[in-house]
């Protein structure tokens, strides 16, 4: 193969490294090692050394990844309406902005904060400044504090806590605190109960 890259002219090589995706700079030699290497990488990648593929031929179903769907909670037909007209009513909720947030960058990364002061423009609800909390803001009051999905959350901080968790209708947030080993060890337990862990982390 190295003898038909040396009769080729410079310009047919760039050609086939431009089609391999191959950078086409260098003298000649560089263009022919570079295009050698390539085929000859290609001649090893071959589908028979595949690991996930078996001396039959077949798909091997234990080195393939199976996407699992996340646990759902079991709700009855009340509480998925209540679900489904929050999420309705969430959309056309404002955000609600602290006073001042456009004008200091600490403010901004506040939460809300009702405004005093007799000339609080914001106080006053003018237009052109951000909208209010009030009490017709609020949601279905059935499925308030719920996570979208519709479990209830559990504040985990060890695996002692996620033994009285129900898994139809509860489901864990470890804590931030937690360690990385402390995390493995719920991880696994909340596995053997089938608890779902909402904020898992995908590196353990």
């Amino acid at each position: 193969m190295a003898e038909d890259y040396e009769t080729m002219t410079v310009a047919e090589l760039k050609e086939l490294l431009k089609e391999a995706g191959l950078p086409v700079s260098g003298k000649k030699a560089d263009l022919v090692a570079r295009l050698v290497e390539s085929s000859s990488a290609e001649e090893v990648d071959t589908p028979e050394s595949s690991e996930d593929w078996d001396n039959d031929g077949d798909w091997d179903e234990e080195t393939s990844t199976v996407h699992v769907a996340r646990q759902k909670p079991i709700l009855n037909d009340e509480m998925k309406a209540a679900l489904s007209l929050r999420a309705e009513q969430k959309k056309k909720t404002p955000s609600f902005r602290r006073t001042e947030w456009f004008r200091y960058k600490r403010l901004s990364r506040s939460g809300w904060r009702a405004p005093h002061g007799m000339d609080s423009k914001q106080r006053r609800n003018y237009r052109y400044r951000s909208s209010l909390v009030r009490v017709g803001h609020g949601k279905v009051s059935v499925a308030r504090g719920l996570h979208p999905s519709g479990f209830r959350e559990v504040m985990v901080q060890n695996t002692v806590d996620l033994e009285p968790m129900d898994p139809e209708t509860e489901a864990a947030r470890v804590g931030r605190g937690v360690g990385g080993r402390k995390r493995e060890h719920i991880y696994s337990r909340a596995d053997e109960l089938g608890i779902r862990v909402l904020n898992r982390r995908r590196d353990i």
